[in-house]
């Protein structure tokens, strides 16, 4: 029973000592240190569904995701680049995007896409640019940076672009290139 007796006492006094060292002063941690562990959640290897009347229509995969939780700025980063899959029937990639970084603005419904962005259809169609924005609410993409758009056959070159979200339609202002023109060759 003493030895009990000791052995709590002593296991007593441990947890005692442990908390009259601790001073428990909130202050003394930085406060950027606070707000910057509350206000962001860090996830790997990242898988995101977007689903339209219930079919999935687009998948977000990047190796780092950042969420911002700031109240009157919330978002979702990507620091270490996105790819992007369009799907179509039975869930099939019809065409794909990646880019070197990305952010979700919440707020804006919006998808900004930054450096080396690349988007690839299964027809062989390429853009590329440095910068791409997809417009959720209006369901469109456009970027005000340079782009090149390569069709088999075609080179466009240009600054300026839009396209619906699934890039069937799109244009380029101040447009330039090599195309093929139907008909030029019945002209005589």
């Amino acid at each position: 029973m003493i030895k009990n007796g000791f052995f709590y006492l002593s296991f007593l006094s441990v947890i005692g000592f442990a908390l009259v060292s601790c001073d428990g002063d909130l202050e003394a941690v930085p406060v950027e240190i606070q707000k910057e562990m509350v206000a962001k959640e860090v996830a790997k290897d990242v898988e995101l569904l977007y689903s339209d009347s219930a079919v999935v229509r687009v998948r977000v995969m990047g190796p780092t995701m950042m969420r911002h939780l700031d109240k009157g700025d919330p978002r979702q980063e990507f620091p270490d680049g996105v790819t992007i899959d369009f799907l179509g029937e039975g869930g099939k990639v019809q065409s794909y995007l990646t880019s070197k970084y990305a952010m979700r603005k919440e707020n804006k419904d919006e998808v900004v896409i930054q450096d080396s962005v690349v988007w690839k259809s299964k027809q062989g169609e390429q853009l590329e640019t440095e910068e791409l924005i997809w417009d959720n609410k209006n369901r469109k993409m456009h970027s005000s940076k340079f782009v090149k758009i390569t069709k088999p056959g075609e080179v466009v070159y240009g600054y300026g672009f839009e396209a619906n979200e699934d890039f069937t339609v799109w244009k380029i202002k101040a447009m330039e290139g090599i195309m093929n023109v139907e008909g030029l060759d019945d002209i005589k």
